[in-house]
């Protein structure tokens, strides 16, 4: 049963009925049609459908003196002509009040094994809290499922998941219930293994001739010799005389990660403002925006002169302190508090970003990078971003049907 959000009523008798059997239109309005006989009110209720089998519980008042013995038999003759099972049980007032600290725990699978859904659930009982429901979000790509948790606090039971998800190749998210979580309105997410599948420097480099110069300049990056603008820098230098008609070419070779589109597509429908920040090049992201319909795009530029590339970046330089800084560029812009913003990316020159969101999501993404986000989603699925949201599967496809009737 849901935990009441007010306080307790009066400790005064209560009876819980049970109905549980095959699903069917119209068990909710019959058995509480069978119950209104007996001027009982009701204090809670809660419905579950699993695989076409139903869960009924309604928490009511006593029925007036002498009228209990006349309703449990009614409730389970009703219960019979319905081919359905009945359980009433007498008790005292409301549900316990739920505990201090509210979470929410999304899991994430791919599949979703028993082993992992046991250990979860051991890992928050240790934790000294409660699991108050759960809630499937989706089936596919992923099984997601969404616990609502109580009586522990949010950072030590996300760290103490984490650990836990890791071992058992799920991925956990948890963030602290309330408002917030649905006031979130603006996304912003990096472009290179993260919106797209590709690294575009590496395309241009492809073009160029000089994959394997890049990919020196890019492990010595790695290996902290270089910092970002001095291996970007570097890098482009690599492509100096390159015909500028290989943007379009790059372009066509761009391939978003699975699930960018849905992402993007339902994120709007909700209200929501969406944009990129990249260190690869406004020549690709300006052509992202235009074809994803994104709010705000920003990266660095490549200088073209006389049809060719001059090995040269213009304008302002987006490294990691840039991504941050963007992002509350256009929050501020978007009217969005940076509480109420999602910033999700792979790299380690993304972590700036992803601490300064209010919720920052390791996409795919490097150990340092999993261990410093909130929080880390390891499937090749973008959309499954949407389940931290508490957006379900079946919304998001209810919202296409509409957008095709229309």
């Amino acid at each position: 049963m849901s935990a009441s959000q007010t306080s307790e009523i009066p400790a005064v008798p209560t009876l819980l009925v049970k109905i549980f059997g095959k699903d069917r239109p119209g068990i909710t309005a019959g058995l509480f049609d069978t119950l209104a006989a007996y001027s009982v009110d009701v204090v809670d209720i809660e419905q579950v459908v699993t695989r076409g089998r139903i869960t009924l519980c309604a928490l009511v008042t006593q029925p007036p003196a002498g009228m209990e013995g006349d309703l449990r038999a009614t409730v389970h003759s009703w219960a019979e002509s319905m081919k359905m099972q009945a359980e009433i049980i007498s008790g005292l007032g409301d549900n316990r009040p739920r505990g201090l600290g509210r979470s929410l725990v999304t899991v994430l699978g791919h599949p979703l094994t028993a082993e992992a859904t046991a250990a979860i659930a051991a890992r928050i009982t240790k934790s000294g809290a409660n699991i108050d429901r759960i809630f499937r979000l989706a089936k596919y790509p992923v099984t997601a499922v969404e616990f609502a948790v109580s009586g522990a606090e949010t950072e030590p039971l996300r760290t103490g998941l984490v650990t836990e998800s890791a071992a058992l190749g799920v991925d956990v998210a948890v963030v602290a219930a309330g408002l917030h979580r649905r006031a979130q309105r603006l996304v912003v997410m990096d472009v290179d293994s993260t919106l797209i599948q590709d690294e575009v420097i590496e395309l241009f480099a492809a073009h160029a001739g000089c994959e394997d110069k890049v990919a020196e300049v890019t492990a010595a990056a790695m290996r902290g010799e270089l910092d970002f603008e001095q291996s970007l820098h570097a890098r482009v230098a690599l492509l100096a005389g390159l015909d500028a008609s290989v943007v379009e070419k790059v372009r066509s070779e761009v391939r978003l990660t699975p699930g960018a589109r849905t992402l993007i597509r339902t994120l709007k429908r909700l209200g929501y403002q969406v944009g990129v920040v990249s260190g690869g090049f406004t020549q690709v992201t300006d052509d992202l925006k235009e074809r994803l319909g994104l709010d705000f795009a920003q990266a660095n530029t490549l200088e073209i002169v006389d049809g060719k590339l001059t090995g040269k970046v213009t304008g302002e330089i987006v490294d990691r302190a840039g991504k941050a800084r963007l992002l509350r560029r256009f929050a501020a812009e978007a009217g969005v508090p940076l509480s109420q913003t999602v910033a999700i990316g792979d790299g380690a020159n993304d972590l700036d970003m992803l601490n300064a969101a209010g919720l920052g999501v390791a996409f795919n993404a490097k150990p340092v990078v999993r261990e410093a986000a909130h929080t880390a989603v390891n499937v090749p699925f973008l959309d499954t971003v949407l389940y931290l949201l508490g957006v379900t599967r079946e919304e998001v496809e209810a919202a296409d049907m509409h957008d095709d009737e229309d």
